[in-house]
């Protein structure tokens, strides 16, 4: 409760702090503290200290590993704040706008995250939505931006219409929105309305987080999006989408695996052919990744289709994987003017810094030794083993994985194996400081992913 309150507090701060702050660094300086601050009472309350003792009348609950899913995204926000706050300023006029749009994401994220009933969880989803749809035109004078917006806007509108009629169906067979009656409902026997809303329910979430089928918005709209808010997107709005998915399955799909789960087979499957054997053949390392967080989104579906413990400790290792590699790699993408793969042609020689941390968050992408990406990819591919059931999808990931290699590999091979023209790139030193400690960070929990895992269980 103190993330959702404290996060929309400075969210409205941050909107009116517009019109008192008018240079950029105070802005900044506002933002970063406020994150800082939304950190701590997280972590407080993790420890039991709650600045905020409301009745929810059951709608909301918070547990360890909600809480400590939030004080995981937070900190790889903030992080990201530490990073490209001052690109953020550029973007354009309505600096104190942006930094507070994100705030009131973090608050849908800390609803995503915590819901008990259907109704919390769309207000969470739509909080976190409708200031993307603002984020990706911010850059008004950019028709990329414009079409990426509209797009991004109108096919959520249907994904939000889909996620509407599933709730309503769901009320309709159960006469309730609580989710926790829902594996009783289905212990019960088969309700087609019922079935047909979590179906529905299952459409519009996999929408959210990119999944295949529906990721046909991805590509286009964060390759239009601003690259620094293009960022946010693809790492933070990810994770705490699948937060809120693996929130649904917990009280809605539990009792009906034999039901869902070759619903979710079909969904890794075709998410992590499309994601991988797309990406190859990109010529944009912006568009790149963005194929590439799709295939991402797959590894982090296995989370639904194992669902015991490891997975649970899984996802919440692959979010800060993700979350942490893919925000380094954007940090310095924004630096540069050419985001094709020769733009990136002899940064090995005229910035060796930032070619060597660059490396470390594509190796921990690709899934390398020694990085959180590669045991973030154990312990999702360790939940499928454990199932005991299809075996063949355990395969097929791990192939896609190797696919994916090639790609990232691509960027390393260009920094350090291409002849070129790359310009040096003035960074100052706690942007280089910054990427230093992600580098480290991603290696840490490579190395002591039980790290993470300390508060759930103490």
């Amino acid at each position: 409760m103190n993330a959702i309150i404290l996060s929309a507090i400075w969210g409205v701060a941050m909107m009116f702090s517009g019109i008192f702050l008018t240079k950029g660094e105070a802005i900044r300086a506002a933002a970063i503290l406020g994150l800082v601050v939304l950190l701590g009472v997280n972590i407080a309350e993790l420890y039991g200290y709650r600045l905020f003792n409301i009745d929810t009348r059951g709608m909301l609950s918070f547990n360890s590993f909600s809480l400590v899913f939030n004080a995981v995204l937070f900190g790889c926000t903030l992080i990201y704040f530490l990073l490209s706050s001052k690109d953020i300023l550029k973007v354009g006029t309505n600096k104190a706008e942006y930094f507070s749009l994100i705030f009131f994401v973090l608050s849908g994220v800390s609803i995503a995250s915590s819901f008990n009933t259907l109704l919390m969880l769309f207000l969470g989803i739509e909080i976190i939505s409708i200031p993307l749809y603002i984020l990706t035109g911010s850059d008004r004078k950019n028709l990329k931006s414009n079409e990426a917006a509209l797009k991004y806007f109108l096919m959520g509108s249907f994904s939000t219409g889909i996620m509407v009629m599933g709730i309503a169906l769901i009320y309709g067979a159960r006469g309730s929105f609580d989710i926790a009656g829902m594996n009783t409902a289905m212990q019960q026997g088969l309700n087609p309305l019922l079935l047909s809303g979590l179906l529905l329910l299952l459409i519009s979430m996999a929408f959210k987080v990119s999944a295949a089928p529906f990721h046909f918005w991805t590509p286009d709209v964060y390759d239009g999006a601003p690259t620094v808010f293009t960022s946010f997107m693809a790492t933070i709005v990810k994770a705490g989408v699948f937060v809120a998915f693996l929130r649904l399955f917990d009280g809605a799909y539990g009792s009906m695996s034999d039901k869902w789960k070759l619903v979710v087979v079909i969904i890794i499957a075709a998410t992590l052919l499309i994601g991988n054997i797309t990406a190859v053949f990109q010529q944009s390392v912006k568009r790149m990744l963005a194929y590439s967080s799709i295939a991402q989104a797959g590894f982090m579906f296995f989370a639904l289709f194992s669902y015991n413990d490891l997975s649970k400790e899984g996802l919440l290792l692959y979010s800060a994987a993700y979350c942490l590699a893919t925000t380094g790699i954007f940090a310095i993408l924004i630096k540069m003017k050419d985001y094709t793969f020769d733009g990136f042609n002899g940064m090995g020689k005229s910035n060796p810094l930032l070619a060597a941390t660059n490396t470390i968050f594509l190796l921990s992408l690709a899934g390398i030794p020694l990085t959180a990406g590669f045991t973030a990819k154990f312990y999702m591919l360790s939940s499928a083993i454990k199932t005991g059931t299809y075996g063949w999808l355990v395969i097929l990931a791990v192939l896609c994985a190797a696919v994916s290699v090639y790609y990232y590999f691509r960027v390393i091979q260009s920094m350090y194996f291409k002849e070129g023209d790359s310009q040096r790139i003035e960074v100052s030193s706690s942007f280089r400081l910054g990427l230093v400690v992600i580098s480290a960070i991603i290696i840490l929990l490579g190395i002591f992913p039980q790290i993470l895992f300390y508060k759930l269980y103490f």
